[in-house]
């Protein structure tokens, strides 16, 4: 049991929590924003937490929501933690002082394919954005079947339902760990990237934050009813009950997760178009789901029409994001011109448009140029259109960015892919467990340069290049130091015109 005698205490609007406290970070761990989401909770949206008398202990991190494995080929490179327990609708806090006032707050909402991730996770740790000023967040929410099952039975979109549910559990009370309320960046990557801009686009999350951050994942990965309604009939056949909440809620937690996570794990490793269709290339049968309610619209028509407007954003990718799949599965060297013309054409690029990738990269191999097509397809367009929809409308400022480190000789042929940067911005370099995705010689020149762009945008409001305008396209490239390119993959990024 932890001596609770020693560490900060904070008094929050449901109890006092006391944490742990070291040279220039406190640090607040597993704190309930919402009550466990079980027994009569299940699969409803997130209920108010049962206050309680006395301190609470806040030095070690809460229960993880329930979660599958990721694909055998990717756990290796992303370490999960997995903490037993109901309370899973908890989220950790590092501040640089709980007695300060008016600090900026980050908020982190976690990636993982809506399938897996935690606010747990070691390269998470907040703890270097805290040194620098700010009050750092993570949070959990539910996942797969718990968090994104959608039947149209007036119940849609939990996950995000849990992410309003801990913006608004910051809003009442950051300022108790030193934080503004009105000086709220939220962010995240991937799977969390796309609810940020899914969060930027939506009524309901008006007024929660007045910043956001969106890396590697953007508006264009919503899922139609439609689409939907097909995961939760597969996931039901699966399970052997019939298409409702009941039926599947009465089965067993530990099968109903397995049985998500082996759809998750068919379509990102045998994705059949004639059984998934769209999302044989999206590859996330679990994300938020365009409901008419929760989320009214698609978000990058939302967003279009103004939604989010006030809000300032950072927003972008890396460069070679899509290698993580490829190098991971081990198939980069498997493809041939063939393949790669048909997986192009799958995606929707022309024959004369996968010429300009191959004139801009002599000698690449046909792998190397799937990968490219696939990066821009996933994660390089999106967020330029994220921007575009953005400029030129009176919005809040948009800033664009490419993360370009390391090179694929570095660490073991995956260059800046998917989930590379993440080390980098967090601080969190050192740790052996991100070796395998970033390679044994990590730069602490890229790291100063990652995290001090977060840094700046989170306490400043700007990352230090020019807003993004369609005339120029300003981005910024961060490396071992950030440059600015105009309309970077110009040629590239028109190839998708009318198609992304």
């Amino acid at each position: 049991m932890a001596d609770l005698t020693q560490g900060p205490l904070v008094q929050l609007k449901d109890g006092a929590v006391r944490g742990t406290a070291r040279p220039g970070v406190s640090a607040f761990l597993g704190i309930p924003y919402a009550a466990p989401p079980f027994g009569a909770n299940r699969m409803r949206p997130p209920q108010p937490v049962q206050p309680w008398d006395g301190e609470r202990d806040a030095t070690a991190y809460g229960p993880t929501a329930p979660k599958g494995t990721y694909p055998p080929q990717y756990a290796p490179l992303f370490p999960e933690v997995v903490i037993p327990g109901e309370g899973c609708l908890n989220l950790n806090v590092w501040t640089p002082d709980p007695s300060a006032t008016g600090l900026p707050v980050l908020v982190w909402i976690h990636g993982g394919s809506f399938m897996n991730g935690s606010g747990s996770v070691g390269e998470y740790d907040g703890s270097a954005f805290a040194r620098d000023g700010v009050v750092c967040v993570t949070v959990n929410y539910r996942l797969a079947a718990e968090g994104f099952l959608f039947l149209d039975d007036g119940i849609a979109n939990l996950g995000l339902l849990d992410q309003l549910a801990a913006l608004r559990w910051v809003q009442a009370n950051i300022s108790a760990f030193g934080g503004d309320p009105a000086r709220v960046t939220v962010a995240g990557e991937s799977a969390g990237a796309m609810s940020v801009t899914t969060l930027l686009s939506m009524p309901l999350a008006e007024g929660l934050f007045s910043q956001a951050i969106a890396q590697s994942g953007a508006a264009a990965h919503t899922i139609t009813r439609d689409e939907a309604l097909m995961v939760g009939g597969y996931l039901a056949d699966a399970l052997g009950v019939p298409a409702n909440r009941e039926s599947i809620k009465a089965v067993p937690l530990q099968r109903l997760v397995q049985a998500a996570s082996d759809l998750v794990v068919e379509v990102q490793t045998a994705p059949d178009p004639a059984k998934w269709g769209q999302l044989a290339l999206s590859l996330l049968p679990f994300a938020p789901t365009v409901d008419g309610a929760v989320l009214p619209q698609a978000p990058l028509p939302a967003i279009a029409e103004g939604h989010g407007g006030g809000v300032r954003l950072l927003i972008g990718s890396n460069r070679d994001e899509a290698r993580l799949f490829f190098v991971a599965a081990g198939t980069i060297d498997l493809i041939d011109d063939a393949t790669l013309e048909a997986a192009a054409g799958a995606y929707g690029l022309p024959a004369d448009g996968l010429a300009v990738y191959r004139a801009n990269r002599p000698g690449a191999s046909p792998g190397d140029l799937l990968a490219a097509v696939v990066t821009d397809w996933f994660f390089g367009i999106p967020p330029i259109r994220v921007a575009e929809a953005r400029a030129g409308r009176g919005t809040a400022n948009t800033w664009t960015y490419r993360f370009d480190h390391p090179e694929p000789g570095d660490n073991g042929g995956l260059g800046a892919c998917h989930g590379a940067e993440l080390p980098f911005v967090f601080g969190t370099i050192a740790r052996d467990d991100v070796r395998l995705r970033i390679g044994n010689a990590p730069s602490q020149a890229v790291a100063g340069q990652a995290h001090g762009v977060w840094v700046d945008f989170i306490t400043r409001g700007d990352p230090g290049w020019p807003a993004y305008d369609t005339a120029r396209r300003a981005t910024g490239l961060i490396s071992d130091r950030v440059t600015v390119a105009d309309d970077p993959g110009a040629a590239e990024r028109a190839c998708w015109d009318g198609i992304r």
